[in-house]
């Protein structure tokens, strides 16, 4: 791992760049443990993760390196990736989310995450908003929530009637298994975490005006009806587990372990290689004698603050 050089003293631009990288993770791993005055009386009951930071970096940009060469593959092969995060209210989705994409091309990779159905595509068949954001060939889709929105929210909240849910439970099985028979690899990742640190993890959202955009009145139910999503929960996996794209359980009470389990296995269901590529030769920049540099008006410039 490259040692990043401390703050003073000289360092080459090179070392700029790479602290910049770095500090990328940083900012989000800095966000991750802000906690309001309100909570740190609560936080003393919260475990801590016994993951050092400095294993937790070497891991994480390990791991993303090799979705680096995972991406490449992808792109050389035309392999088409669809990847599933479900799970509890604040169970960790999103920052694994993030750590997978944060060093991956947006063109290749993209997050898909829809909002409730209009009105329209309720009168639809239910996968048919889902279908078009399927990858085409070389590309890699992670669903931040997914079709199992039937048989989770929709379900406890009554959104869905008795008969759709029982319609989703028959069909998906073979929905799925059309995707896998187009060529499609489906892989499906739910969150567990405990009913305590969910509770901490809300309580964090309320108090933090930056994450309080997160806290929705429907995860705001997740809370009353506990029970109601955890039953609902073991019926979908238990029906919808099939040998085409079974569903794996994240434990997501440490965040840092679970976002580097999360990707090494994710790594692990594919059978990538290493792309050759050719040497890449920056070229000559070009001079023209008779070029002149027009000069732009200083209210084009935004003011310089900092």
């Amino acid at each position: 791992m490259t040692t990043i050089p401390k703050d003073g003293g000289d360092k080459s631009w090179v070392d700029e760049e790479l602290q910049d990288s770095f500090d990328e993770e940083l900012e989000m791993e800095i966000d991750d443990e802000r906690v309001s005055k309100e909570l740190h009386g609560i936080t003393k009951i919260r475990s801590k993760s016994d993951l050092e930071r400095r294993t937790y970096f070497r891991e994480l940009l390990r791991l993303q390196a090799e979705l680096v060469k995972l991406q490449d593959w992808v792109q050389a092969t035309g392999y088409k990736l669809v990847v599933i995060f479900e799970g509890r209210d604040a169970a960790g989705k999103g920052g694994v989310i993030k750590r997978i994409t944060q060093r991956l091309n947006p063109r290749v990779c993209r997050v898909v995450a829809l909002p409730a159905p209009t009105e329209r595509e309720k009168t639809q068949w239910y996968f048919q908003r889902y279908v078009p954001h399927l990858p085409g060939g070389g590309e890699i889709v992670l669903f931040d929530r997914s079709w199992y929105n039937r048989a989770g929210v929709e379900r406890v909240m009554e959104f869905a009637a008795r008969d759709e849910v029982d319609q989703f439970f028959n069909d998906v099985p073979e929905f799925e298994r059309m995707l896998a028979r187009s060529g499609i690899k489906l892989i499906k990742y739910w969150f567990s975490i405990t009913d305590q640190e969910q509770q901490l993890r809300f309580k964090m959202r309320i108090y933090d005006p930056i994450k309080q955009w997160k806290l929705s009145p429907m995860d705001l139910q997740s809370r009353v009806r506990w029970e109601d999503y955890t039953k609902v929960k073991e019926e979908m996996l238990e029906r919808t587990n099939i040998e085409e794209a079974p569903w794996w359980i994240i434990e997501g009470n440490d965040k840092k372990k679970a976002r580097l389990n999360c990707i090494h296995h994710l790594l692990e269901q594919i059978p990538y290689e290493t792309v050759e590529h050719d040497t890449v030769t920056l070229p000559e920049r070009v001079f023209n004698d008779d070029y002149e540099r027009k000069v732009l008006s200083d209210g084009l410039y935004i003011p310089q603050i900092y």
